[in-house]
């Protein structure tokens, strides 16, 4: 452990494990491809499992890997999910989450969206909670449960029956978390969620302590690959304040939901584990009255539960020498757009050399400049250390597992890759075939 309390993620160097199977993969299902290791993925899950015991809810947050495969994994693993949309919602759907074990947040619902949302509760089976981003959202949704009858006493059959909305409402805690600027959606100039003086503004919006909204507490999320715990554990601290101002007047205000954000270095490297923001809580927490306490506490991680648990392996399509070595894959921006988006990085590994199985140190060889096939310049993934390879030899990118499948696309008429998951006793399992190009011969 280092002296800021950031530790190596257990069980990160799996290239050693993995080397054979990956070039397998590429044989039988061709390049490129994406591919799950469901021991790294299991082994994320135990450890969010043990720094956030029973009874914290643990949500799985969708964006980060869409696949409906990964999805009913974890699922079975005890995690509920976090959708965003209409679309992430049928996806846990298909992987057999739930309703009740659903939450729907994100800045960008529809009026669609919140109808559904609506129309299942007046069905009897509720999603967890909705998250609120703004006034205006808060009095769309109350409208439209309003016009469905949630909150009205309905007398058929001879019983009284209430039915609800849980809401939580989406804070934004204005501090600077340790991030890069598009990751830090917890700053006071970020475009998501409410700031401390709106939150009242949108329950009156929503209808009120007595309205067809049940306000049920916070929603936290201050950003991704937190880099250390300070902006984290003051916007915990401030969203209990409000917790437990609020509980006052609302008498189901009983829940923070503080969101993810746990980094996960692309190369294994140092960087604060969960256990390192979970000790943060009893402190925070002892400083609120026990009666204003939240009951239920709430985590919806994504990238830490997935990333290290994804690799890509393409081919090498060219090389070149432009004042050093340049190699171009058949993976690129539209599997991995991540670089491209704001310049994460990825090691990319050797698998072959000179068509020779290759499991030499990533120290060995020759610094390399490695591009995608996209034809757009920013189709970069950056500089690094490979033997000599040539056309057709084999590459694989490591940390792939989240916001690649998800944010992959068809761009200049590519196919989606297959996913391939390799299950712990070594077997490959194709999950999702390769898309098609269809109308040639």
């Amino acid at each position: 452990m280092t002296a800021n309390g950031t530790t190596a993620a257990p069980g990160t160097d799996r290239l050693a494990v993995l080397a054979a199977d990956l070039r397998v993969a590429a044989r039988r299902f061709g390049t490129p491809l994406q591919l799950t290791d469901i021991v790294a993925l299991e082994a994320a899950v135990e450890e969010l499992r043990a720094a956030f015991p029973d009874p914290w809810i643990r949500l799985y947050s969708l964006k980060a890997n869409d696949v409906t495969p990964i999805v009913a994994r974890l699922a079975a693993r005890g995690l509920g999910a976090n959708a965003v949309s209409r679309g992430e919602w049928a996806i846990a759907r298909r992987a057999g989450v739930p309703d009740g074990h659903i939450s729907l947040e994100g800045i960008g619902k529809t009026t669609a969206d919140l109808r559904a949302a609506v129309t299942a509760a007046v069905r009897g089976t509720p999603l967890r909670w909705v998250a609120v981003e703004s006034i205006d959202e808060a009095g769309a949704l109350a409208a439209l449960a309003q016009r469905a009858g949630l909150g009205v006493a309905d007398q058929r059959d001879g019983r009284h029956r209430v039915t609800h909305l849980d809401v939580l409402l989406r804070f934004n805690p204005a501090v600077e978390p340790e991030t890069q600027r598009g990751l830090a959606v917890g700053a006071a100039s970020s475009k998501f969620g409410l700031a401390d003086d709106e939150l009242q503004a949108a329950i009156e919006a929503g209808g009120g302590a007595h309205g067809p909204l049940r306000w049920r507490g916070i929603h936290l999320h201050v950003g991704s690959q937190l880099g250390a715990v300070d902006a984290w554990r003051d916007a915990i601290r401030r969203s209990l304040a409000l917790v437990a101002l609020l509980r006052g007047g609302l008498p189901h205000f009983d829940t923070l939901d503080i969101g993810g954000g746990f980094p996960v270095a692309p190369d294994g490297g140092a960087a604060p584990r969960p256990d390192r923001f979970a000790r943060e809580l009893p402190e925070l927490l002892a400083a609120i009255p026990s009666d204003r306490r939240p009951a239920r506490l709430a985590i919806e991680p994504g990238r830490f539960l997935v990333a290290s648990s994804g690799w890509i392996v393409a081919s090498v399509l060219h090389v070149r020498d432009r004042g050093g070595r340049m190699v171009v894959l058949d993976a690129g921006m539209t599997e991995l757009i991540r670089p491209a988006l704001y310049g994460s990085e990825h090691p990319v590994v050797a698998l072959t050399s000179g068509g020779r199985p290759w499991n030499g140190s990533a120290r060995d060889g020759e610094i390399t400049e490695v591009h995608g096939p996209i034809c757009e310049s920013t189709d970069a993934l950056g500089r690094h250390q490979l033997p000599p390879v040539r056309r057709g030899d084999l590459v694989a990118i490591r940390s792939t597992g989240a916001y690649a499948a998800s944010f992959s696309s068809s761009y200049n008429g590519r196919p989606r890759p297959p996913q391939v998951v390799r299950e712990p006793d070594g077997r490959l399992v194709l999950v999702r075939r390769r898309g098609s190009v269809t109308g040639l011969g």
